[in-house]
C-alpha cells in the first residue's frame, strides 16, 4: 500500500458519482464528511497486498498512527486514493484492506471517517504547513496468508448405519474399499508409474498440447469422435432423470469483483487460474456453478417450479500441481457435464438424491461393468442431526463407505459425495459426484416464492451423472485394461468406437459392393470406413483390430454374388456371415440409448495422411 499523509487543518469531501460497478452501497449522508484537526491518510492499495490484506492493514494502520501522534491529530480520514500506483490491487481487496485499516485504527483509539471506496469524489483540503504535516509511505505485506489445513476426521459407516474405526475395520475381502481407505484415510503411499491406460489414451488421439500451459490436452481425430459421443451422452443421462431440465451454455471467465464470486472461490481454494486485465481480477471457472446461478438468480421461480435442473457441459478449469497430472484423468482444462437440481428443502433434496441421482450414476458405472467406492465427505452437525438420512444413502449404495466429518460450516455444501474406481494400477480414481448445497443460493440471490407468498433459498444439488468428460473416458479405457489383463480382447463401447464398421474389400473388383453398404449404414447414423488402401487382406484384419472397431465385414466374390457380409465381432471373438439388416440389427441394438455422432475421418483409408497418432494405432 501507498500512502500519502498529509495533516490537515480541514478537510472535506463528497462523493459525485460511482467510478467503478463494484463501488461501494452509500446512504446519501454518508457521501459527504469533514474533519478538522485531521491526518487524511490518502491510500493506494497494490497488487501485492492481495498475499495478505490483513497484515497490509495492520502495518498501515500503524503507520498512521505513529504519524498522527507525532502530529497530534485526534481525528484520520482514510481516503481510497488510486492514482499513487499504476500496479493497483483488485477492487474486492482494495476496499477490504481500507475497511480493515480503519477499523484498527478505531481499535487504536483514534476518530476515523472513511470515504466511500469506488466513487469519483471532489474533496478540499487546507494542510497545516509545518515539517510533518506532509509525508509519504510504504507498506509492504512481509509474507503471504496461511490457508489453514482444514481438519476432518474419518469413519467407516457401513449399510446399518454403524459407524468404525478405518484401522480396526474387518473388510470381508472388499479390495477396492480396503484400498480407498488406505490411501485417503491411512495415507498409504501407491505405487507410481504408467499403465495401459496412457497407451490406450495416446492411441486413440488423447494428447497433451505442448504449446499450451502444461496439463491442456488436444484431441485428434478418433479422440475428438469419443470426446463429442461422451459429452452428447452426458445430456442424455441428465434428461432421464425425469425431472424439468434446462440446457444453458455461458462464459468460462468471472470477475472476484463481484462478492458471490469472490466467497465461492474462496471456498474452493487455490487451485485456480486468475486473469488479471488492469485493476480486475477474473477467474476461470472451475465448475457450471457461476454462469447457472447467475442465469437462475434471474429468473422468477414458484414452489410448484421445483424440484427442477440446469445443466450445461462446462469448461472448467484448475490449475492442478505438475506432480499431479495424469492424462485424460487430472488436467487442468476438463469439461464437466454439471447438473444442479433446485429443490424446496433439505429433505426434498436427499429424496431426489436417493430416487434419482444415486440410481443414475451407479447404472451408468455399471453399463461399464464398474462398480464404485463411495467417500462421503460430510459436515459434523450433517452427521448428528441427518444420521438417518445418511443411513439411507448409505444403504443404497449397497457396501460400506469411507466417512470424511469435517466442522460445521465451513463449506457451503452438508455432504458432498465421490466415487471412485480402482484402476488398473492399484490407484483410487474419483469419477462421478454429487453433493447438497445449502449455501449459494442465499449467495448467488436465487429464491423462489413459497406457497404462502414467502420467499424462500433452495437447496442446490450438485452432480456429475458421469464425472467429467475426460474421467469417463479414463473410466471405459481402464475397464479395457482391465479386460486385456484378465486375457480378453480390450474393447471400446460401439457406441464410443471412433469407427464401428469397417468394410474390407479383398480387391478393386468388390470396392462397389463396399461402398453401398457404406451408404447404407451412414444413413443409418453408423460410423464407417472402407479400407481401400493396397495393402494385404492380413493386413488389413489386423489393423482393424489395432484400432479396436467392433464390426470388420470382408467382402470379396462369394458376399458379391449372394448378397452376405463376413462379419468378425470383436466383442466375442466370433466370426460369420449375415445379411446387411442383421448386421443392421446388431448395430441398433448396441447403440439403444446412446446418441449418434458424426465420424471425424474420412470414410476411404486411402484418403487419410500419414498421421503420427495414426501410425501409433497400427503398432
Amino acid at each position: 500500500m501507498r500512502i500519502l499523509l498529509i495533516h490537515a487543518e480541514r478537510f472535506a469531501y463528497e462523493a459525485v458519482q460511482r467510478a467503478i460497478d463494484s463501488a461501494e452501497d452509500v446512504p446519501e449522508d454518508r457521501r459527504r464528511g469533514c474533519a478538522e484537526n485531521a491526518l487524511v491518510a490518502m491510500c493506494t492499495v497494490e497488487s501485492v497486498d492481495e498475499q495478505n490484506p490483513e497484515e497490509v492493514a495492520s502495518r498501515a494502520a500503524e503507520e498512521i498512527a505513529s504519524v498522527a501522534r507525532k502530529v497530534g491529530a485526534k481525528r484520520v480520514v482514510v481516503y481510497p486514493y488510486a492514482h499513487l500506483s499504476s500496479d493497483l490491487a483488485d477492487p474486492y481487496t482494495a476496499r477490504k484492506v481500507l475497511e480493515l485499516t480503519e477499523a484498527k485504527l478505531r481499535e487504536m483509539g483514534f476518530e476515523t471517517l472513511r470515504a466511500p471506496f469506488g466513487w469519483y469524489k471532489k474533496f478540499e483540503i487546507s494542510c497545516y504547513g509545518h515539517p510533518l504535516s506532509e509525508l509519504s509511505r510504504t507498506v509492504r505485506p512481509g509474507r503471504a496468508a496461511e490457508r489453514r489445513a482444514v481438519e476432518k476426521k474419518y469413519l467407516i459407516m457401513t449399510p446399518d448405519g454403524a459407524l468404525h474405526d478405518p484401522r480396526e475395520f474387518d473388510y470381508g475381502g472388499d479390495e477396492d474399499l480396503r484400498t480407498v481407505v488406505e490411501k485417503e484415510a491411512l495415507r498409504k503411499e501407491l505405487e507410481g508409474g504408467t499403465g495401459r491406460v496412457h497407451y490406450y489414451l495416446r492411441k486413440f488421439g488423447f494428447e497433451w498440447e505442448p504449446m499450451s500451459d502444461h496439463g491442456h490436452m488436444r484431441y485428434e481425430p478418433h479422440a475428438d469422435t469419443i470426446f463429442e459421443a461422451v459429452q452428447r451422452y452426458s445430456w442424455l443421462v441428465a434428461q432421464s432423470l425425469g425431472i424439468p431440465i434446462f440446457k444453458v451454455r455461458g462464459t468460462n471467465m468471472f470477475s472476484l469483483s463481484y462478492e458471490p464470486v469472490r466467497k465461492h472461490a474462496e471456498l474452493f481454494g487455490e487451485r485456480m487460474y486468475e486473469v488479471r486485465m488492469g485493476s480486475d481480477r477474473f477467474v476461470l471457472r472451475f465448475a457450471a456453478c457461476h454462469q447457472q446461478f447467475s442465469i437462475l438468480r434471474d429468473w422468477v421461480l414458484s414452489y410448484r417450479d421445483l424440484p427442477m435442473g440446469m445443466f450445461e457441459v462446462a469448461d472448467s478449469y484448475r490449475y492442478e500441481q505438475r506432480g499431479e497430472i495424469v492424462l485424460g484423468f487430472r488436467v487442468r482444462k476438463f469439461h464437466m457435464p454439471d447438473l444442479h437440481i433446485l429443490t424446496k428443502s433439505l429433505e426434498e433434496a436427499a429424496e431426489i438424491v436417493l430416487s434419482k441421482v444415486m440410481p443414475a450414476i451407479h447404472r451408468e458405472a455399471a453399463k461399464l461393468g464398474r462398480r464404485y467406492v463411495a467417500i462421503y465427505n460430510v459436515t459434523q452437525d450433517f452427521l448428528e442431526n441427518h444420521r438417518e438420512t445418511l443411513r439411507k444413502f448409505v444403504e443404497r449404495e449397497g457396501r460400506p463407505v469411507l466417512l470424511a466429518v469435517y466442522p460445521a460450516g465451513i463449506y457451503y455444501w452438508v455432504i458432498n459425495v465421490e466415487y471412485t474406481i480402482v484402476d488398473e494400477m492399484g490407484r483410487p480414481r474419483e469419477i462421478a459426484t454429487w453433493q447438497i448445497d445449502v449455501g449459494n443460493a442465499r449467495r448467488f440471490g436465487i429464491r423462489y416464492r413459497d406457497s404462502d407468498g414467502s420467499e424462500r433459498y433452495p437447496v442446490i444439488i450438485h452432480t456429475a451423472l458421469i464425472g467429467s468428460v475426460e474421467r469417463y473416458i479414463y473410466m471405459v479405457f481402464d475397464t479395457a485394461a482391465h479386460a486385456e489383463k484378465s486375457g480378453s480382447a480390450p474393447t471400446l463401447p460401439t457406441w464410443l468406437a471412433p469407427i464401428q464398421v469397417r468394410i474390407i474389400p479383398v480387391s478393386r473388383d468388390h470396392l462397389s459392393y463396399a461402398e453401398s453398404i457404406a451408404r447404407e449404414l451412414l444413413s443409418r447414423g453408423i460410423r464407417v470406413d472402407i479400407d481401400d488402401r493396397e495393402e494385404s487382406l492380413g493386413r488389413k484384419i489386423r489393423d482393424a483390430g489395432v484400432e479396436w472397431v467392433p464390426y470388420v465385414v470382408v467382402v470379396g466374390d462369394r458376399e458379391v454374388k449372394t448378397g452376405t457380409l463376413n462379419v468378425r465381432i470383436r466383442s466375442s471373438g466370433v466370426q460369420r456371415s449375415m445379411t446387411l439388416n442383421e448386421l443392421v440389427e446388431l448395430l441398433e441394438k448396441d447403440l439403444e440409448g446412446y446418441p449418434r455422432v458424426e465420424q471425424s475421418l474420412p470414410i476411404k483409408m486411402s484418403s487419410r495422411p500419414a498421421l503420427p497418432y495414426l501410425r501409433q494405432l497400427s503398432k
